[in-house]
């Protein structure tokens, strides 16, 4: 079952969260100890820490990024799109026969939440092959206040926490990848940015919400004119002047990476219609007003 998964391991400690159409088209309990790891690039060791706290308050401007906090888009098709978004970080979810372009995420979660022994709805954990069940925008308006989907979405605002691990976990899992896929003269520059970022909360949050909402750049699938827009693309981008921060410079370079992006898309909903959406989400990528990290 959930046979499209990332690999994925226990993660020590349950982080507490509490806490539409999506401006993306793609995606020890209490203990505030930070939850390290630690993927080394050139002469730089990179770690991202976060307190349960900070997790918190991560996953809720996610939440409030992909659907304004609003529980009904929870479950979710936004138009322009051949697939359905669930959850507080709007994961894909392909149904039978699409195969896209974006990596597609929703099946690594359930297949986290099983590790992790969530109570997974019985009809969802029976579907096979693990795909959606509405095979286009229509068919799935049809069932929209079905039973079904009232309970997927209550099983959603009732997993928040696991969502946001999962997301944070992704993120983590990333780092090693992305130096490692760097071109070889740029991979210290690289490891260097992604050490400044994960200096601070509102650095920590830039690396996690962009490696959900736009991925981490590795895919080929994942090009428009042969040019990325993931996280690894906005690193290779970072500039500026040296008396601006790390955010700073990611804030703009991202913003760089998603015009390109959009100026090479087929379709002019990404001009027209998300691009301002995503530019307003990088607007959220500043530092929280209280939280401090540990290392």
């Amino acid at each position: 079952m959930f046979g499209k998964f990332f690999v994925l391991f226990s993660l020590m400690g349950v982080f507490a969260l509490t806490g539409c159409d999506s401006i993306d088209e793609d995606k020890a309990a209490g203990s505030e100890s930070p939850q390290l790891i630690s993927p080394t690039g050139p002469d730089v060791e990179v770690s991202l820490a976060l307190t349960s706290a900070q997790l918190d308050w991560v996953g809720q401007q996610i939440f409030r990024n992909e659907c304004a906090g609003r529980f009904r888009c929870l479950v979710h098709w936004n138009d322009g799109e051949a697939f359905p978004s669930l959850g507080i970080g709007h994961f894909i979810w392909y149904p039978e026969g699409v195969d896209g372009r974006f990596v597609e995420s929703f099946p690594a979660l359930m297949e986290y939440m099983e590790q992790r022994q969530v109570n997974i709805p019985e009809w969802l954990r029976a579907l096979e092959p693990f795909d959606a069940p509405w095979r286009e925008k229509a068919d799935f308006l049809a069932v929209d206040d079905s039973p079904r989907v009232a309970e997927l979405r209550e099983f959603l605002a009732g997993t928040q926490g696991i969502q946001a691990e999962f997301i944070f976990r992704r993120a983590r899992q990333s780092l090693g990848k992305m130096i490692e896929a760097a071109p070889d003269d740029q991979k210290s520059e690289v490891a260097g940015r992604l050490e400044s970022l994960s200096q601070t909360p509102g650095g920590v949050y830039a690396i996690i919400d962009y490696v959900n909402f736009k991925g981490e750049g590795l895919s080929a699938t994942e090009r428009y004119e042969g040019q990325g827009w993931g996280l690894l693309q906005v690193l290779l981008e970072m500039s500026g002047s040296p008396d601006q921060s790390a955010l700073v410079k990611f804030r703009e370079a991202a913003d760089t990476v998603l015009t390109r992006r959009a100026e090479n898309a087929e379709n002019p909903i990404e001009r027209e219609r998300w691009l301002p959406g995503w530019r307003k989400r990088l607007e959220t990528y500043a530092e929280p007003p209280v939280f401090k990290i540990s290392k």
